[in-house]
């Protein structure tokens, strides 16, 4: 079992080093402002004494207002984790940038919130439906879907 670190104590940390990257840390997790989310990730995989090296999963929730993608960090060296949340606020064009560049299995993942959700991914390598056809009209896991 990981030790959850204190999205608090690294919400400071992420803060100095990247202003305005933090829109909310409490102790469970930290809210990314979602244009510097690739700097910050990138930032916990690389910086030696975190080491976040192993992306455990993506996944999204539609809270009618905005959709908040989450993203569960571990590292295997040091045996702890964070969560990162992202939040996209346009309901006609959500869209995050990607991190399969740092994180090869978030290349699914990402397909599938695409496809499920409608959230686009910015920077995604080959981003396309995984699980529905291609003329599938809509994204069934909204809360407005029909």
């Amino acid at each position: 079992m990981t030790i959850a670190l204190s999205g608090t104590e690294l919400g400071k940390r992420l803060a100095e080093k990247f202003p305005g990257s933090i829109v909310e840390s409490i102790p469970d997790c930290l809210l990314v402002n979602p244009s510097l989310l690739p700097e910050v990730a990138g930032f916990l995989k690389d910086i030696p004494d975190l080491d976040f090296n192993y992306l455990n999963y993506i996944t999204s929730v539609d809270y009618y207002e905005y959709f908040e993608v989450i993203y569960r960090l571990t590292s295997t060296k040091y045996n702890h984790s964070i969560v990162l949340k992202a939040r996209c606020y346009d309901r006609e064009n959500p869209v995050l940038p990607s991190v399969t560049e740092l994180w090869q299995g978030a290349n699914f993942q990402e397909r599938e919130i695409y496809d499920l959700m409608g959230i686009r991914f910015e920077g995604h390598p080959n981003l396309k439906r995984l699980l529905l056809w291609d003329g599938f009209a809509g994204h069934p896991l909204r809360k407005d879907y029909l």
